[in-house]
């Protein structure tokens, strides 16, 4: 058996030997994006005195305390130069907290700053924080909107599974000291809720995910959008539906917005994730889609099927065939980087550029619903090709 000194000198060599690994770029056969080897952040990446007891005495065997079981669905922005998520970190007893990491880089050496995050308590306490998607309003704030998860207090007796969603709300200056807010008020449940990053008409707006229950949509037909008047008492009057689920496509069952959409030149650039069924589950994909510069609420381009689907290694984990994503950052040069996280355990990062991104979105066929009507757009292809080479 190992002494504490010789455990501790392992832990820590293969610590800071994982956290100072330089990623590698491996471009997608598609030439939408080029997806990074290595996750940015896993498990192993979070400190190891949140995990371990470091005194000898109370710990003599240097066993891990406090276990960590995933990190993952990570909001992201720049912040004095530096890349920052703050992921969703969840703990062997299944709750979920929030912790910065930052990167030189984006790409590689992401570590987290000293401590969790303290995110103050509203109303009833909250059993599970958790996918705070990042936004940094025209008002000077950085809000965080999260969902806010408790026990549903209408369960019958016995059914400890039950639980009522809400849009959490935060804001802070530093990242570091933030300020809970009275979560949004709504006549649905909500899961994915998303804060526009610019006034709309002198009122703040948000990308909304109605749903009937905890799990089901129901009948909340896609993501929504409302208008609010006040951050501070932020209550939905009314919701429109503004990207439709649809039968027998990507996003049958559920469809949530991930980050903050980019504002370009062409449009609000919008990544999301659809949920549909199959043998092996719930399958969650990303896909993209534009709405106009004035009318944010209006679609004006969407390409039919999936962005980004779980490869390899992505589709395990704790729950597999997953990809969940609710951070990306625009640099200045125009390259977009995509944080996403596979299979609710760990985040991974894909670059890619807003010339493609809008490429891509305006000059994807759209979906076409029926089978005759794919068919009849690969031919289409097909014959323009054969037209061109002939």
């Amino acid at each position: 058996m190992k002494s504490f000194e010789e455990r501790l000198n392992d832990l820590t060599s293969g610590y800071r030997e994982l956290l100072s690994r330089k990623n590698v770029a491996e471009e997608d056969p598609s030439g939408w994006f080029s997806r990074y080897r290595y996750p940015v952040l896993t498990a192993r990446h979070v400190p190891l005195e949140w995990r371990y007891d470091l005194d000898p005495q109370s710990n003599p065997y240097l066993l891990q305390r406090l276990g960590v079981n995933a990190v993952f669905n990570a909001g992201a922005m720049m912040w004095k130069g530096r890349y920052i998520m703050v992921a969703r970190v969840e703990g062997f007893d299944r709750k979920s907290f929030f912790a910065v990491a930052e990167s030189p880089d984006g790409i590689s050496q992401f570590c987290f700053w000293d401590r969790p995050l303290e995110i103050p308590e509203w109303g009833e306490p909250t059993a599970n924080m958790y996918d705070m998607r990042l936004v940094s309003h025209q008002d000077g704030w950085i809000y965080g909107v999260f969902c806010a998860e408790r026990k549903d207090p209408h369960a019958p007796a016995g059914d400890l599974s039950a639980a009522v969603a809400s849009a959490g709300i935060a804001r802070t200056r530093d990242l570091k000291t933030w300020e809970r807010l009275p979560d949004l008020k709504s006549r649905s449940q909500q899961r994915n809720v998303v804060l526009h990053p610019e006034f709309v008409n002198g009122k703040y707006a948000f990308y909304t995910r109605p749903q009937d229950s905890f799990i089901n949509a129901g009948n909340g037909s896609g993501i929504g959008w409302a208008l609010v008047d006040d951050i501070e008492n932020a209550c939905i009057a009314e919701e429109a539906i503004i990207n439709k689920r649809y039968y027998h496509t990507i996003k049958e069952l559920k469809n949530g917005e991930g980050p903050a959409p980019l504002k370009t030149s062409k449009g609000w650039l919008h990544l999301a994730h659809g949920v549909r069924g199959c043998a092996a589950g719930l399958r969650y994909v990303l896909y993209l889609y534009v709405t106009s510069l004035e009318e944010p609420w209006k679609v004006i381009a969407e390409p039919s099927g999936y962005f980004m689907a779980p490869e390899g290694e992505e589709r395990v984990g704790d729950v597999s065939n997953v990809l969940f994503a609710n951070g990306w950052i625009r640099k200045e040069d125009g390259t977009i980087l995509i944080y996403y996280a596979s299979s609710d355990s760990r985040m991974h990062v894909a670059s890619t550029t807003e010339a493609i991104l809008l490429d891509y979105c305006f000059n994807t066929p759209e979906d076409g619903l029926t089978t005759s009507s794919s068919v009849k757009t690969i031919n289409d292809l097909i014959s323009k090709n054969r037209g061109i080479r002939s």
